[in-house]
């Protein structure tokens, strides 16, 4: 039997309420301390639930100088692929920067073609008339440094050598996408963003952005994200990696070298992050325990309907994702921690900061738990900036921050209409 695909879109408009929690959550001791504001979005107005048939097509800017790695490490040249939808404005103040999570690309909105059959990863979000609109910003999209979609990674050549890089390409950190980031922004001629938006790590690209180029961004939107990962997130990220590092094709990272991938390896990590990506209750609301045939096989085969979607999600990643840009995001995603350069004081790490927050996290996430956006908006209280904080009422995990969930799209639509561009 053919394996089934997961419709992720299903009566998602019928099981959300947005509800801005600062009010039951911290009372600060000085009423004066900052300005708390108490707002409700519910899923009455409906989100159009239709992808884009904009077609875009992708470009690649070349940065010919020596790019040297928070790790030491110098990159001695390197590419970054990007899409862009809608126009610049004459006075470029109305720029938008999106940042993938880990295994995002540039390619986030519209289709590449009209026989493309699937839109970007963020359509929904992305586009005229939608919350990020695209009659009204210029939206740049890239594949980060270190990925496998057309940006320089571990696939490219290494020019010093002409081979490729295998895994001689260094390790990267969420300061160095930030860093070539703002090298792009530089040849677009944008001086500072409108908006930083991204989800899970994109929105901790987000919140390094605030830090290390605190004029640069007048707005971040940090969704369903964190100040630094859990022991418990470090711990599944280690356990992806063994399955590639020991799977038998992996060749220490050279396997394009030798014709090959860890497909096996890449296979159970993405299996076992996608359950991660959940949450229990919508799994079971979805598969239960559904036989794919109706009855126990009494092998080792599927029997359940839960196996048959993880299979098929495992196979498919391990076609289209390479192994060596699976691990250095994982790492990238370990090593983030902003606060740790201020004795593990967020609020001091974001003192400095200058731009706006929007903070979204999501009830049923329990690999970025509302817990930890909470963390920041704590410290950003403290700090006394201006931040607006959602929880999403959700039953379908940290995967929610894609999905077209009316409630979730009309805060994000409500944050974007106030923020100020030229005409």
């Amino acid at each position: 039997m053919k394996n089934k695909r997961f419709n992720r879109t299903k009566k998602l408009t019928h099981h959300s309420t947005i509800v801005n929690v600062f009010k039951r959550i911290w009372q600060p001791e000085n009423p004066n301390s900052v300005i708390i504001s108490y707002q409700k979005f519910t899923n009455e107005t409906q989100i159009m639930s239709v992808t884009s048939t904009t077609i875009v097509q992708p470009k690649t800017i070349a940065f010919e100088q020596p790019f040297t790695l928070q790790n030491g490490k110098t990159l001695p040249r390197f590419d970054l692929i990007t899409e862009t939808y809608g126009s610049l404005n004459a006075q470029k103040d109305n720029a938008i920067l999106i940042c993938h999570a880990l295994s995002g690309t540039h390619h986030a909105a519209g289709r590449h073609s009209p026989s493309d059959k699937h839109a970007g990863w963020w359509d929904n979000m992305i586009g005229a008339g939608k919350p990020i609109d695209t009659n009204k910003f210029f939206v740049v999209v890239l594949n980060n440094l270190g990925g496998c979609a057309g940006s320089t990674g571990p696939t490219s050549i290494n020019p010093e050598t002409g081979k490729i890089y295998g895994a001689d390409f260094p390790l990267v950190t969420v300061r160095d996408w930030v860093r070539s980031q703002a090298m792009l922004a530089d040849t677009l001629g944008i001086e500072q963003w409108a908006a930083v938006v991204g989800g899970s790590l994109g929105g901790m690209q987000a919140l390094q952005w605030a830090i290390d180029f605190p004029e640069r961004v007048k707005h971040a939107l940090v969704i369903a994200s964190a100040p630094k990962l859990s022991t418990q997130n470090i711990a599944f990220n280690d356990v992806a990696r063994q399955a590639m590092l020991t799977d038998p094709e992996f060749f220490e990272g050279n396997y394009l070298a030798n014709e090959t991938k860890p497909r096996r390896g890449l296979k159970i990590a993405r299996m076992m992050g996608h359950i991660t990506y959940l949450a229990e209750h919508g799994l079971g609301e979805k598969f239960g325990r559904t036989l794919r045939n109706g009855e126990y096989q009494y092998n080792y085969d599927i029997d359940f309907e839960v196996e048959s979607y993880l299979r098929y999600q495992g196979n498919k990643f391990a076609e289209t994702f390479d192994a060596n840009t699976y691990l250095l995001m994982t790492k990238a995603l370990d090593y983030f921690d902003p606060a740790a350069e201020h004795g593990d004081d967020l609020q001091a790490a974001l003192a400095n900061v200058k731009s706006k927050f929007f903070i979204a996290s999501f009830s049923s996430d329990w690999r970025f738990s509302p817990e930890r956006s909470r963390e920041i908006v704590q410290a950003l209280v403290a700090s006394r900036k201006t931040v607006q904080y959602v929880e999403v009422e959700s039953q379908f995990g940290h995967d929610a921050f894609l999905m077209d969930d009316a409630a979730y799209m009309n805060a994000v639509r409500a944050y974007m209409k106030n923020i100020q561009v030229s005409v």
